[in-house]
């Protein structure tokens, strides 16, 4: 990789800018994925048309339920507040930030509307805490919206991840429990909700799955299964931006 000599104001404005990009590639692609649901598009698809332009590629093109982390949402409000000193308003940006906050509501969402809005007493599993994988990072997770507004509502939350419990329980205690493998989790839950794009998630016994849960409820945001699967084989299943559920 090349080293680039400048001065220090535009060094900076150059790891702000990179950041501020990638996140709204993520926020786009979120905003596209719900427009897809609305016109019954797929966004598996629509990705797969876009990302073969080179001029656009497949980076950070991946729907989901929002970024979290350090970096991204604290240098895109940063460089919405360094606009606003300046009296300049910063509107893509602002509109990154918009989206990505709905965005975390977008299962909970669709779980509230399956259950029609009644989840008082509802049992859901949830696999994946961390806003990524390989990290016990929780800052900004979209697990962590989705786990407040379930419990709100009456929810019992059972959650696995294999770093980032210790950091969730500090949050949320005895409210959630927590356990050590994946599918234990599933013993007669009401659905199941996947947060976060672990290895260990990508390929379960789905019949196994099948037989664990109360019902064979799947929502997946992070897009990891194929939803025409999933329907042979008997599960409701509900991704980011597939406008045809699987029933």
């Amino acid at each position: 990789h090349p080293i680039y000599i400048m001065d220090i104001l535009s060094s900076e404005m150059v790891k702000y800018a990179s950041n501020n990009f990638l996140a709204t590639k993520i926020s786009f692609i979120n905003e596209m994925a719900n427009l897809c649901e609305r016109v019954g598009a797929d966004i598996n698809e629509v990705r797969r048309g876009i990302g073969h332009d080179r001029r656009i590629g497949f980076s950070f093109l991946f729907p989901g339920v929002g970024y979290g982390g350090s970096c991204f949402p604290k240098d895109i409000r940063a460089m919405i507040a360094v606009g606003a000193a300046r009296d300049f308003e910063t509107s893509i940006l602002q509109a990154v930030d918009d989206v990505n906050q709905r965005q975390k509501s977008v299962l909970f969402n669709k779980i509230s509307r399956y259950f029609g809005g009644e989840l008082q007493g509802k049992k859901i599993a949830v696999w994946g805490l961390a806003f990524k994988p390989q990290t016990d990072d929780i800052r900004e997770a979209s697990s962590l919206e989705l786990i407040r507004r379930l419990l709100d509502h009456g929810a019992r939350v059972h959650a696995h991840d294999p770093v980032a419990m210790e950091n969730v329980k500090h949050q949320f205690g005895d409210s959630v429990t927590f356990h050590d493998h994946h599918y234990d989790t599933l013993d007669s839950a009401d659905a199941l909700a996947i947060l976060t794009e672990w290895n260990a998630f990508r390929t379960p016994d789905f019949s196994y799955l099948k037989h664990k849960l109360a019902q064979p409820v799947v929502f997946d945001g992070r897009n990891l299964y194929d939803p025409a699967r999933l329907a042979e084989l008997g599960f409701y299943y509900s991704g980011i931006g597939i406008g045809r559920t699987s029933v």
